[in-house]
C-alpha cells in the first residue's frame, strides 16, 4: 500500500508542476508558456532552445505539451542523463557544479513553491553524500531518479 501512496503522491507532484507551466490552464503547455517558465528560472533561453525542448517533449507533434507527454518525459522519456544535466544546470545558477540551498530555494520560489532556505537545506542534506552542504551532479541524479 505504501508504494501506491508514494506513486499517487508522485503523480500529484508532476501534475502540480505541469500546472505551473500551463499558465492559462487549458491543459497543454505552449512554447510561449514553456519559454516563460524557463526564463523565470533565471536562464537566458533562446527561442531556438525553447523550440528544441518543445520538439523533444511534444511527441504527437500538435505544437503543445499535454499532461501525458509531460508525464512521459518526467518518468523517463528521452535521453535521461542529458535531460538531468540540463535540469541541473538550471538550478546551478553560479555554474560552479553544485546546487546550494539558496540556489534551490530561488528556483522553487520562482515555481511558486512556498519553502524556506532551511527547508531547502533539509532537502539537500538528505542527498548530500559528500557532506559539503551542496548537491553535485551525481547526488542530483540520485535525488531525481529515486523511486
Amino acid at each position: 500500500m505504501e508504494t501506491n501512496s508514494n506513486s499517487s503522491q508522485q503523480h500529484e507532484e508532476v501534475e502540480k508542476v505541469f500546472s505551473k507551466f500551463d499558465a492559462n490552464g487549458d491543459g497543454k503547455i505552449s512554447s510561449a508558456e514553456l519559454g516563460a517558465v524557463l526564463s523565470g528560472l533565471g536562464s537566458a533561453i533562446s527561442d531556438d532552445e525553447v523550440a528544441r525542448v518543445m520538439s523533444e517533449l511534444d511527441t504527437d507533434g500538435d505544437g503543445f505539451i499535454d499532461l501525458n507527454e509531460f508525464k512521459a518525459f518526467h518518468y523517463g522519456g528521452g535521453d535521461e542523463s542529458k535531460e538531468l544535466k540540463e535540469a541541473f544546470d538550471l538550478y546551478d545558477k553560479d555554474k560552479n557544479g553544485r546546487i546550494s540551498a539558496s540556489e534551490l530555494h530561488g528556483v522553487l520560489r520562482s515555481l511558486g513553491e512556498k519553502c524556506s532556505v532551511k527547508d531547502c537545506e533539509g532537502m539537500i542534506s538528505s542527498f548530500d553524500v559528500d557532506g559539503d552542504g551542496c548537491i553535485n551532479f551525481e547526488e542530483f541524479k540520485k535525488m531525481m531518479t529515486r523511486a
